[in-house]
């Protein structure tokens, strides 16, 4: 099996010296580390483990399974044993997904370059692989798993047991006539390329190749003019069929002879069907392609919950890499909780519960080192301040010290906005969102005065008298238009503060100066100025109502919700919130329940225009498969533009009796085939999958609804379907489609296997739609008739429940969606 990837494989000393193996210790937690013989196989692509070297391997990972490779100073825990292992020894393997990294230490520096160097240069190559190199890369994975003896060759016995790691169920008899067809060489095994003949064997695609002589007149080929008939009249591409039936050809046709002479084989065809112009996903769709000057309350914002937070809400482990993790993935709102911590360093984590801590300065460092890897739009700290006020002081100083250029610390012209600033205004700015001692107009004009200030200052010396006086007056408000004095106030404490106004706590307002200083209800800390001042653009403040927001608060300042709060108030007041959300941030967040660090569906909450929905990103499941599929588009920057509608302060749009103006739309899904469905539980050998098709729309309420196919008995690698299923959407602005895949349990729930999710408005258009798909599930011939506006033929590459590709896992479909609803005169 060498031999698929021989001749591309970037070889070099490095990789050629993780061939023979190299013995490092695998390192788990402070107590957990223990030696391991690694060796990276002669495939180039696969790597093994062993307790010792010539022991018993088992696979450990593959090349495409990682992201990164890190040296040893950016680990929490190797840094933890700096003492005991040299950091230059150590090196972090960082899977995609949410697979745990991989710590390990070598037992020299040189060692670990060798591997940290060599991985990353595999880890290049595989990036750059095209669609030919990945699928023999996935082969070769194959290969290995089949090849129980590694002896570099597939007997019988293998491929049998290979056939059902692959989730195909075969006659044995056919099976061996396939297996000795392909074995040209007579040696009774199969090697390198004869592997890949058999492969072929196997995946032939019946339904592709009745499509492909639809429209071939001779059907081994597609001429130019075929080609053009086949984009123009099935996949709609209009006028530009020409041009790109050329590009198609010049891009997906595998022989020299082809592209010269403008045609395209089934090979060809096949290719350009399972790549990204085939994807169901619109290309044009997945480089920014929004308005990003618009304020930034016309935009939903990915937002991080308790950020820190890699486990539970109640045990688990506080660490960067929660920060590391969400700022690649695209969130641009995370959340920081900030406690009083020893040495007067301000510490991280989830308060009065078990979770582990971390430096504050660390949580910036890392903010600082990662915010913009991913995108360049803005990356908001939503702080959660529990400090004193010396270690706010210390806070501030750690947020413009470490932060420098990228924190934004006034306006941006340094004039009063009237409106907030857009996406594009403030690429690669860290904005501070927090509870703030004074509005922003205040802070301008304090601005203008302050050598007139410290001048004064620097005069007053007797301090005591200046302090009862400051306590004797009544504390500031929260916002200085709030008419609301029955609420908590925060307080600035002055600039020439002893160390007992530095505990005190405030309360109710009182104009007795002692029931400052020893209160007997709840309270708050006071506001350290210097943090206060951080805060420019997004001023925490608390929720009233609707009307009190809309008459006491400004644009600049945004209110939190919890899930329960938020929905109780989309049923009472939904248009009122829409309207609320078109001028002013809100942030959602998780309610305190979930100390399992499960998620809410963000979609209601999206319904009503709430920018900032915070989720708990290191739980995988259905919620975070909606908040994905929403920022996969738009270059995946964190930010997508609010629909019209959501962003008109007027708007009489309620989410929940969602009526006209909007464009009301029927989808035909026809569920065609799949392809290579991966096994949930690779070690039943030999359980094979029985899998359905379930697709989901999420949306406004009388817009969210499901259908799925029938199953499929024991074929998870080429199923056919081919079952039509038919939904009616009021508003498909709002509207999310998701594609699952299960396997069929008739005793309990479906396991999942590989799921898609994107947004309704960013499907690939094109295609008519096939006559059957007027009828409801049924097996269907594949002759286009009637026509129809959008999409067309369509493969959809399913992901992992972490959402990692699963590659080369799709299933094919043929989509139309016609305006207006199903029977209407439109």
């Amino acid at each position: 099996m060498v031999s698929l990837m021989q001749g591309r494989l970037p070889i070099n000393q490095d990789v050629l010296l993780m061939q023979k193996g190299m013995l490092v210790r695998k390192v788990r937690s402070k107590s957990w580390k223990k030696l391991r013989y690694f060796r990276l196989q002669d495939d180039g692509m696969t790597v093994w483990h062993a307790r010792q070297a010539g022991g018993k391997a088992k696979p450990s990972f593959s090349i495409s399974d990682v992201e990164t490779v890190r040296e040893g100073h950016e680990s929490e825990l190797l840094r933890s044993l700096a003492e005991e292992f040299p950091l230059e020894q150590g090196f972090t393997i960082v899977f995609h997904g949410r697979r745990s990294n991989l710590d390990l230490v070598a037992n020299s520096v040189e060692e670990a370059q060798i591997w940290m160097q060599g991985l990353q240069h595999l880890v290049d190559f595989v990036t750059s692989m095209d669609q030919k190199e990945r699928l023999d890369q996935w082969l070769s994975d194959w290969f290995q798993r089949g090849d129980k003896n590694q002896d570099g060759r597939m007997s019988f016995p293998e491929v049998q047991r290979l056939l059902h790691l692959m989730n195909v169920e075969m006659d044995q008899e056919y099976a061996l006539q396939l297996f000795q067809a392909a074995d040209t060489s007579q040696s009774g095994t199969l090697e390198g390329e004869e592997f890949v003949e058999f492969y072929k064997a196997l995946t032939k695609r019946p339904e592709v190749q009745e499509v492909f002589e639809n429209f071939s007149a001779d059907g081994q080929k597609l001429t130019l003019l075929e080609f053009v008939d086949f984009l123009r009249e099935e996949q709609k591409e209009g006028e530009r069929a020409s041009d790109l039936a050329l590009e198609l050809i010049n891009r997906y046709e595998p022989s020299d002879s082809g592209k010269v002479r403008h045609v395209l084989s089934l090979d060809g065809f096949l290719s350009y069907l399972c790549s990204k112009d085939g994807d169901v996903f619109n290309p044009a769709c997945l480089p920014i392609y929004q308005d990003m000057t618009q304020p930034l309350n016309h935009y939903y914002i990915n937002s991080s919950h308790n950020t820190y937070l890699v486990g539970d809400q109640l045990c688990g482990q506080s660490s960067v890499e929660g920060y590391i993790r969400a700022l690649k993935r695209g969130c641009r709102c995370v959340e920081v909780d900030i406690w009083d911590g020893p040495s007067g360093e301000p510490i991280v984590y989830h308060g009065h519960t078990l979770t582990s801590r971390i430096p504050f300065k660390d949580v910036v460092a890392t903010v600082a080192q990662y915010a913009f890897q991913t995108s360049d739009y803005p990356v908001i700290l939503s702080l959660e301040n529990h400090c004193t006020w010396e270690q706010q002081q210390v806070m501030a100083l750690h947020l413009t010290e470490i932060l420098g250029e990228q924190l934004l610390s006034t306006t941006l012209d340094g004039l009063l906005p009237t409106q907030l600033p857009s996406p594009e205004e403030l690429r690669r700015k860290i904005l501070v969102k927090g509870k703030k001692i004074q509005t922003l107009e205040e802070d301008l004009e304090e601005e203008e005065e302050e050598e007139v200030l410290e001048s004064q200052l620097e005069g007053e010396q007797e301090a005591k008298p200046e302090l009862e006086a400051q306590f004797e007056s009544e504390p500031q408000e929260l916002s200085p238009r709030s008419k609301d004095k029955k609420k908590d106030k925060v307080v600035m404490c002055p600039p020439f503060c002893t160390p007992i106004c530095c505990q005190i706590m405030v309360q109710a307002p009182s104009s007795k100066p002692e029931s400052l200083l020893f209160p007997k209800q709840k309270s708050k800390p006071i506001m350290c100025p210097s943090l206060s001042a951080l805060v420019v653009y997004l001023k925490a403040v608390s929720f009233h109502s609707f009307t009190h927001s809309r008459e006491h608060y400004r644009f600049y300042e945004t209110s939190s919700f919890s899930e329960t709060k938020a929905k109780s108030l989309i049923k009472e007041a939904g248009n009122a919130f829409v309207q609320h959300n078109a001028w002013q941030l809100s942030r959602v967040y998780p309610s305190g329940l979930r100390t399992d660090s499960s998620n809410y569906n963000p979609q209601e909450l999206w319904n009503a225009g709430c920018q900032m929905v915070a989720m708990n990103v290191q739980t995988a499941g259905l919620e975070m498969d909606i908040c994905d599929g929403l920022f996969r588009q738009n270059g995946g920057c964190g930010y997508v533009l609010k629909p019209d509608f959501l962003r008109d302060i007027q708007s009489s749009f309620h989410p929940e009796r969602p009526i006209s103006p909007f464009k009301a739309q029927t989808l035909l899904i026809q569920v065609i085939s799949g392809q290579q469905l991966p096994k949930e539980d690779m070690t039943k050998e030999r359980s094979i999958v029985d899998p359905l098709v379930r697709v989901e729309i999420f949306g406004v309420r009388p817009d969210t609804t499901r259908q799925e196919t029938s199953y499929v008995e024991n074929n998870g690698f080429n199923p056919y379907w081919g079952q039509t299923l038919c939904f009616r959407v009021l508003v498909p602005e709002l509207a999310l489609l998701r594609f699952v895949v299960n396997d069929y349990n008739w005793k309990t729930r479906h396991d999942f296997i590989g799921q898609y999710t994107l947004p309704w408005t960013c499907m690939q258009q094109g295609g008519p739609v096939p006559q059957t798909l007027a009828s409801s599930p049924a097996p269907a011939p594949f002759l286009m008739l009637s026509s129809c506006p959008f999409l067309g033929y369509r493969h959809i590459h399913l992901l992992s429940k972490d959402g990692t590709s699963l590659h080369p896992a799709t299933i094919f479909v043929h989509i139309c969606i016609r305006e207006g609803l199903e029977g209407d005169e439109s």
